[in-house]
Parts: structure tokens; C-alpha cells; sequence
């Protein structure tokens, strides 16, 4: 085989390479797409939104990134008490401990704990519903400065462990508008670590 053969052959394999690698992507970031269009839908179903059909043009999240879409280990905590979660309003929110998941970002290790919610316990549609709420190193920067959450299903958790997805952080009403009792993250989820996925901070006037 000569060498221009040689040449074209490679070419070929890089372009083949190239094309597979971008197809991967697509169906992630058309997830994330969906994901986010469903969430801007949401604002305008509930009478309690901070947020109008016209303020949905200010929403603004990082582009889809799968390296922030990270295989936790949990670690049930099932002796933990209940404890009251101040919010940003003053009031107090009752919280228990379901778990503490531990995982590795850019190569480093990190811990975030998972709570649930026993008012939101005791409404059929959200007997399994999970809240992680964080803070991190972008905040007042990029994102909110009361730091972000996101949400997570009993039902996710397999085999103890479980699928953290940043790209599906949101911010709380209190990013959007005063008078949301928004539960401030507690200093055990403080990240030290930028996590530039998900939600940024709102454009429009809060």
C-alpha cells in the first residue's frame, strides 16, 4: 500500500472516529435539552411561581456537560433524627437524614448528604422524593449566591448507588423573587470545587 492509500485510509478512520464520538454526545445533551425545556414549562403551571411566561427568556443554565454526571456510592444513615432547616425567609423546614453519598470529581473525592423531607413524606406523589441541596465554588459568580439543588427519587438508588446529575441543578425561588422559604444548604454540603453545570444565575430582575 502506498502512502497517499495509507493517508486516506487514516483520514477516513479519524473522520469515522470523529463522527462516533460527536453521535455519542448528541442524545445527552438532547436529554439535558428536554429536561430543561420541561423545567421552564413547570414555572407556568404552578399559582405559587416566582416566574411569567416573559421572564423565562432570562433563565440561563451551563451547556450540557457529562463529566458532571457523576455514579455516587450511598451510605444509608437510618438512625439520624429529625432536625429543623432554616430557610432563607426565617422560617424552618423539618428534614431528616436519608443518606450521605460520597464520589469523585476531577479526580478528587467528594461527600454531599441527601435529606428528605417529612412534611413532603407524608403526600403520595412525593413518598420518595430526595432533596441535595449545595453550595460551591461558583456562587455569586456564575450561579445563585444561596447556593442550588436538585432533586432525587428512592427508586434511583440501586445496589447503593446512585446517579448524580449536575446538570439538572436548579436554583430556588429565592433566586427569582423574596418571600420563598427556601432551605439554606447546610455547611456539610459546601463544595470547594466549581461545579459549572446546571443553572446559572438568573438574568432578569429578581
Amino acid at each position: 500500500m502506498n502512502q497517499k492509500n495509507k493517508q486516506r485510509i487514516a483520514g477516513m478512520l479519524l473522520t469515522l472516529l470523529m463522527s462516533h464520538s460527536g453521535f455519542s454526545q448528541i442524545p445527552y445533551a438532547r436529554q439535558i435539552a428536554a429536561h430543561r425545556e420541561e423545567y421552564k414549562a413547570d414555572f407556568l403551571k404552578s399559582s405559587t411561581s416566582p416566574l411569567k411566561k416573559d421572564d423565562l427568556q432570562n433563565l440561563r443554565f451551563f451547556e450540557p456537560d457529562s463529566t458532571y454526571r457523576i455514579e455516587a456510592t450511598v451510605q444509608r444513615t437510618p438512625q439520624a433524627e429529625p432536625f429543623e432547616l432554616p430557610t432563607y425567609d426565617g422560617k424552618k423546614k423539618t428534614y431528616v437524614k436519608y443518606a450521605v453519598l460520597t464520589f469523585r470529581l476531577k479526580g478528587k473525592p467528594y461527600e454531599l448528604t441527601l435529606y428528605r423531607s417529612l412534611q413532603l413524606a407524608q403526600l403520595p406523589q412525593y413518598r420518595d422524593y430526595l432533596f441535595l441541596p449545595f453550595k460551591d465554588a461558583t456562587n455569586g459568580q456564575s450561579t445563585y449566591g444561596g447556593g442550588r439543588y436538585m432533586d432525587l427519587r428512592v427508586g434511583t438508588i440501586k445496589d447503593g448507588k446512585v446517579l448524580l446529575d449536575f446538570n439538572k441543578a436548579y436554583n430556588p425561588y429565592c433566586a427569582y423573587s423574596d418571600g420563598y422559604a427556601c432551605p439554606i444548604p447546610p455547611k456539610e454540603n459546601h463544595l470547594t470545587v466549581s461545579i459549572e453545570a446546571g443553572e446559572k444565575q438568573f438574568a432578569g430582575e429578581k
